[in-house]
């Protein structure tokens, strides 16, 4: 197997390799073309990460600066978006639901290096995949370790540092991150009365 197989196949390999070189420095060319662009070049920038990463939806924002090991192993569905300074080390695949939003400087890494020093310096690395559901709204400042899954309907409280999976409909929060409660329909009671109110506000405002 190749380097790249074997990275993409979550078992030991070495970056220093031809194929990953070329892989990364695409990266780095298409990032640094996507982080000078200027605010007024945004169809640009959103041909760029078509380009960049393996697989985007139709509907998609990612605010500049962004940072990126790969990109092209990065999968990410309809309606997302991510606010500025986030990180995607993608050694390992990293897939992304629909209806997706993160806050600024969400780390989602997928690398991983021996506990052994002896075989940790001896360059050896290693990926583990992240998954992440559908509805997911991902606070600020939160980093998503490797081998981790977060399910739909799921709020991450920001400053977590998610290092288990977490299950469906429920808010998250902390260091190591953990379940703070379900989502429940009280929820949806609750912030579909707010939104009523918006309504009905807006209306007030109309000639």
């Amino acid at each position: 197997m190749t380097e790249k197989e074997l990275m993409l196949s979550e078992h030991l390999y070495i970056a220093d390799d031809e194929e990953l070189a070329r892989d990364h420095q695409n990266a780095r060319r298409l990032t640094r073309l996507i982080n000078t662009l200027t605010e007024e070049d945004a169809k640009e920038q959103m041909a760029l990460y078509r380009q960049l990463f393996g697989h985007v939806g139709e509907r998609f924002w990612v605010e500049p600066p962004f940072r990126t090991d790969y990109g092209c192993h990065t999968y990410i569905g309809e309606d997302f978006y991510a606010n500025y300074d986030c990180i995607f080390i993608d050694v390992a695949e990293i897939h992304i639901g629909n209806n997706v939003m993160f806050g600024p400087r969400v780390c989602i890494f997928t690398a991983g290096h021996p506990i052994d020093p002896v075989i940790r310096n001896s360059k050896f690395e290693y990926g583990k995949e992240v998954h992440i559901g559908d509805n997911v709204w991902i606070g600020g400042n939160t980093v998503i370790n490797p081998c981790v899954t977060i399910g739909n309907n799921v709020v991450i409280g920001s400053g977590s540092v998610v290092t288990k999976n977490i299950p469906d409909n429920v808010v998250a929060a902390g260091s190591p991150c953990r379940v703070i409660r379900a989502i429940t329909d009280a929820d949806r009671t609750y912030w579909v009365q707010e939104a009523a109110k918006y309504h009905e506000l807006r209306k007030k405002d109309q000639p």
